[in-house]
């Protein structure tokens, strides 16, 4: 696989900004996340437009609802092309199931190939007392484990989840997809990440594509630091 295949720009900026960097950098980065703010404000419009520029789109909209609702949203979702959709491992099996259902049942209206569904299991950003407000009285570790063994049960495409947890979710099933965000290249802010990892670490450990942000975006030279994190990727795929 080549190493700008394996990068996820999140694209957290104003669409044209937006479109203009993934331009600039897109002979180092294959794949563009279009999140919550960009969806909101421009909805389709910000998938087609980095479509258009022979991106792959990633649209993290981490649905989370009853499963009439969120089969219908995959569904529509599916229709614009995007390659991969997320969804919250935590709606249980019965919404996983249908999200996989609506992304198939989209696809093949619209002549399109289904996107893969990504269950979120623990946001990176949380750490163990944030998580702990939410879930008294457990591990982090525990609930990934748990929320992805439902995740794998209904059959979803892949896991979106923290580098540190690649390497023992790959152990569950050898073929899903492993997303990781918060990756951070040597010497980087984490912001307002908590579970980090290099980006040759997460590769080294099993992680199928990396979601970055800031370190790219914000930059002084976006074009060098995105073709730094490729090279750092390549090594890492080649070792």
């Amino acid at each position: 696989m080549p190493a700008r295949d394996a990068i996820a720009l999140a694209a957290d900026l104003p669409l044209q900004q937006a479109t203009s960097l993934y331009d600039r950098i897109s002979p180092h980065v294959g794949i563009v996340k279009v999140g919550l703010s960009l969806f909101v404000e421009h909805g389709p419009l910000a998938v087609k437009a980095f479509a258009d520029l022979g991106a792959r789109v990633f649209l993290d909209l981490k649905l989370h609802d009853i499963p009439n609702t969120v089969e219908l949203a995959s569904a529509r979702a599916a229709a614009l092309g995007v390659s991969y959709l997320t969804v919250h491992a935590s709606g249980g099996t019965d919404m996983l199931v249908a999200a996989v259902r609506g992304a198939e049942s989209g696809a093949k209206t619209s002549g399109r190939a289904p996107p893969e569904i990504l269950a979120v299991t623990v946001l990176t950003s949380m750490n163990s007392a944030t998580f702990n407000e939410v879930v008294p009285s457990s591990e982090i570790d525990e609930q990934v484990d748990r929320l992805a063994r439902v995740a794998v049960k209904a059959n979803v495409g892949g896991l979106v989840c923290s580098a540190r947890e690649v390497s023992r979710l790959r152990q569950m099933k050898s073929d899903l997809i492993l997303c990781t965000p918060g990756i951070r290249p040597e010497g980087s802010a984490a912001n307002d990440q908590s579970r980090v990892e290099t980006p040759a670490t997460a590769i080294a450990s099993g992680a199928t594509f990396l979601v970055i942000g800031r370190p790219i975006y914000a930059a002084i030279d976006p074009l060098d630091a995105a073709r730094r994190i490729e090279c750092e990727v390549q090594s890492a795929l080649s070792a």
